[in-house]
């Protein structure tokens, strides 16, 4: 409920601070008096955007602030989700800077102004007469059905079995349209799978098969050049190896002479080793040579298969295409998968189709069962408040699509008159008829279930009488169980207000201001009979006044 409001700087509301306490609480004044102003800051402080021609002195910033208790609101996981300090009593504020822009707060933390409308539509229901016209939407009437039906449960289990449906639903879309497209490519890429596969590749094999090639396209100058390379290390008296031999043995006899001999004939000793080595690998490498055509042809052909696979698929070693190749099988696999996967989901959808029917079976038959309640209800309220001949034609029907609250469309009809023609509201009620079946469903709605603040801005315009008094009893009953605000100009409901205030203008120092006030019970008399019989105040005003506040 809203505890507190004050306004700074504010169209023609220089500074305003009240309070507010529980049950029903009346605004009056005269037309012009400003009564629309305090709509205006509490829809700034909502969320309602804001401009600087709202501002009365725009060389000063602007700011509403308002104190809300909170506790019966069951609100903490909401600021938990925005990451806002819950408090019990939670304090909203908004400022308009000289600049024209705006700033939010939520308990000093700065929100954004989606974060202060989705917290505003929880604490405050502002209902003026042009706002009537939400009673003849679906939406509203299935609201209030649900109120009475107790099927909260069912519905919230429905509404998640919805999501989880429409997720699994996107899922196999997807499904689909990628198979579609997989198939097209699915020949493409299982021929250029299976190229691969037979081209059995293995890594580091290109550098292997070129050497083999390079050897065996080569064997003839191999063959010529080591040939030679022995040839000229191993002949007779002029061969490298009896050369070096003679000046190995030079080398020994005169090793011991000196260190520096010693060591030059151990270094050609070791180079003889060596090259006695190197001779037998020489003749080893000579032995090993054959030529073999199939061999050559073979490695030639393997050569330019590989040469081929790099170039139609732009890659440069075997290992690319190897990757390819996985690539490949992981597309395949996935394409050949692809209608098992969407089979198991068209069943998953199934099941969720059948488990959500049973849901929607079960809060169809709460609703039907509520239906009835609902329309005896209003028509009982609406006798009440002077239209005696209002009924309502009501039905349930179950639909085979899955609409967001369940399967069924609701049938609303309304007539006004006894024997007239039923239906649809938005059709054929007038707006004071919209009215007051819009203040009938709000009181039936506030035994049911835990609303907001309202505030009835003149909701009660072209009633006067017995039904006033009516009215004046309905939003009394509301009142318990809720803050109930009524802006006013009936002297019957403004009389059965728990607490009243007056709205009204004043000149100050040449500047004309709009003040609001806590009206005493003296107060309250001559301001009802003010409401009663004009600014002239009569004894009977005054009389009826009394009377009418002793009723209250």
């Amino acid at each position: 409920m809203l505890r507190g409001l004050s306004i700074k700087n504010f169209a023609l509301i220089e500074q305003l601070q009240v309070s507010f306490d529980s049950g029903l609480i009346t605004i009056t004044g005269e037309t012009g008096a400003g009564k629309s102003l305090l709509l205006g800051a509490l829809g700034l402080l909502l969320g309602k955007r804001a401009d600087l021609s709202s501002v009365k002195d725009n060389s000063q910033k602007c700011v509403i602030e308002g104190i809300f208790s909170i506790k019966k609101y069951d609100l903490a996981s909401f600021f938990e989700e925005e990451e806002l300090d819950y408090e019990d009593e939670t304090i909203i504020r908004r400022e308009i800077l000289p600049s024209g822009k705006s700033r939010a707060f939520i308990n000093d933390t700065p929100v954004t102004l989606q974060s202060l409308v989705s917290l505003g539509v929880k604490l405050i229901d502002i209902h003026s007469q042009h706002q009537t016209l939400e009673v003849a939407t679906n939406d509203f009437q299935f609201k209030v059905l649900d109120a009475l039906s107790d099927a909260d449960r069912e519905i919230d289990s429905y509404k998640r079995g919805l999501k989880f449906l429409k997720e699994k639903e996107k899922e196999v879309t997807i499904l689909i349209a990628n198979q579609e497209n997989f198939t097209k490519e699915y020949d493409y890429n299982s021929f250029l799978l299976k190229e691969l596969e037979e081209a059995k590749l293995k890594p580091n094999e290109l550098s292997e098969l070129e050497e083999r090639y390079e050897r065996l396209n080569n064997i003839e100058e191999i063959q010529e050049r080591l040939s030679g390379s022995i040839a000229i290390t191993s002949s007779e008296e002029i061969g490298v190896s009896d050369q070096l031999n003679t000046i190995k043995t030079n080398l020994s006899k005169i090793a011991s002479y000196s260190g520096a001999l010693k060591e030059l004939s151990e270094r050609i000793q070791s180079i003889y080793i060596e090259l006695d080595d190197i001779q037998a690998s020489l003749a080893d490498q000579l032995d090993r040579l054959e030529a073999d055509p199939r061999q050559l042809e073979e490695a030639s052909q393997r050569l330019q298969l590989l040469h081929n696979l790099q170039v139609k698929h732009n890659t440069t070693s075997i290992e690319e295409l190897i990757t390819l190749k996985e690539e490949l099988q992981e597309k395949v696999d996935k394409t050949e998968s692809l209608s098992q996967d969407i089979e198991k989901l068209k069943q998953e959808i199934s099941t969720i189709q059948t488990q959500l029917d049973e849901v929607a079976i079960r809060i169809h038959k709460k609703r039907n069962k509520a239906l009835p309640q609902l329309v005896q209800e209003l028509e009982d309220i609406l006798k009440a408040l002077g239209m005696t001949n209002a009924s309502f034609k009501a039905s349930l029907s179950l639909e085979e699509k899955y609409l967001k609250n369940g399967k069924e469309s609701l049938e609303f009809l309304f007539s006004a008159n006894k024997g007239g023609a039923y239906g649809e509201l938005k059709k054929v009620a007038s707006g004071g008829e919209l009215s007051r079946i819009m203040i009938a469903i709000k009181a039936i709605l506030s035994r049911y279930t835990q609303l907001p603040t309202i505030i009835f801005d003149e909701i009660d315009t072209g009633v006067s009488g017995e039904i006033a008094h009516k009215m004046a009893d309905l939003m009394m009953g509301m009142s318990k169980n809720l803050q109930v605000f009524s802006i006013t100009h009936l002297p019957q409901i403004a009389a059965n207000g728990h607490s009243q205030y007056k709205v009204y203008k004043e000149d100050i120092n040449n500047t004309t201001i709009t003040q609001l006030k806590l009206l005493s019970k003296e107060e309250r008399v001559r301001e009802i009979a003010e409401m009663i019989g004009g600014k002239d105040i009569s004894d009977s005003a005054l009389t009826h006044a009394m009377a009418l506040l002793k009723q209250s």
